[in-house]
């Protein structure tokens, strides 16, 4: 198949993604993103008293589970558009997997990222050929990423605000659903929410009554906020060890996906999540970035106690050398 031909939703299309379109961004995604595969966990099952699989996203091309949504997304522009070149803003992990797709796809990128953003993700972005865009405060990202997109002429393609992006994260719940259809609950890190989203609408769409639960920092606790309120609300501030689950608030289209299907996020500490990137060094024998072993942190510090088959996503691995030292030590 001749992914370059792929073309966007038209115009008023519908935001609402579904099982249908998840499958289609598999197909897309064959050969370019990696079916990274389940692991058992024979010490969370231990602790948990229930069979706990990994899935292990790091293992993907560009170390995260970012490349299915980014190349799905990408790919899925017009031709006209492709050739303007695409922006985006990110801490790293996506915009790693858009300097990637791009460079796939024969497309220019340029990533906007805070001046603090981990030095290995900096340079995973200029590895694949993107341009790095530099802003002083986080929260300057996406208006900057804005500004040059309408200075330049590229299109956007945001990290969690676009269905294609959503679809393409959602090929990462087919997997697990299809590898082990016995699984009754996914916990899945949680930043902007476009990986809780796809997951959860394929999760659902596949089995329903199967449980979805949200992991983030407890200094972080954007998806804890929106579902007390029913919608998704600003946090002040944000701050952890895991920079790829800072965004101040989850999207506002993922959000959509979750209501209704997602019913709680789970909290962990900056100790939970230190203490998960040494288990799954130490007993794993995993390299694992803070954001990715959210998850897992949950279950090995009783933050959440499954009842039955648990899976936890390990959404990424790019973590700086010295911070993966720290932790490990």
């Amino acid at each position: 198949m001749n992914t370059t031909e792929k073309t966007a939703p038209a115009a008023g299309a519908s935001t609402r993604v579904t099982l249908e379109d998840i499958r289609a961004a598999a197909v897309i995604l064959d050969g370019v993103a990696v079916r990274t595969p389940l692991i058992e966990a024979p010490a969370l099952s231990r602790i948990t008293g229930v069979p706990v699989a990994l899935k292990c996203e790091h293992l993907q091309p560009i170390g995260a589970f970012k490349i299915r949504g980014a190349y799905h997304a990408i790919a899925r522009l017009p031709a006209e558009d492709r050739v303007r070149g695409v922006v985006t803003h990110s801490s790293g992990n996506h915009g790693q997997a858009v300097a990637y797709a791009a460079q796939r796809l024969g497309v220019r990128a340029v990533i906007v990222m805070p001046e603090d953003a981990t030095r290995v993700k900096v340079e995973g972005v200029q590895r694949y050929g993107g341009e790095v865009v530099f802003v002083h405060d986080r929260t300057q990202r996406e208006s900057r990423c804005m500004q040059l997109a309408a200075e330049r002429g590229l299109v956007v393609v945001p990290p969690y605000e676009n269905p294609d992006v959503i679809a393409g994260q959602g090929t990462c719940g087919l997997e697990i659903l299809e590898d082990w259809p016995q699984v009754e609950t996914i916990l899945v890190p949680v930043g902007g929410g476009g990986l809780i989203a796809g997951i959860a609408t394929a999760a659902v769409a596949l089995k329903p009554g199967i449980r979805v639960i949200g992991v983030e920092p407890a200094g972080a606790a954007k998806l804890s906020a929106a579902l007390a309120a029913g919608r998704p609300t600003r946090l002040e501030r944000s701050h952890s060890i895991a920079d790829g689950l800072l965004p101040l608030s989850v999207g506002v289209l993922p959000f959509q996906h979750l209501d209704g299907v997602v019913h709680q996020a789970v909290r962990v500490e900056e100790d939970d999540l230190a203490q998960a990137v040494r288990f799954l060094h130490d007993e794993m024998g995993l390299r694992v970035e803070p954001s990715g072993a959210a998850s897992t942190a949950a279950l090995l510090a009783g933050r959440y106690q499954p009842t039955g088959p648990a899976v936890a996503v390990i959404s990424g691995g790019n973590v700086d050398p010295d911070v993966f030292y720290r932790l490990t030590h």
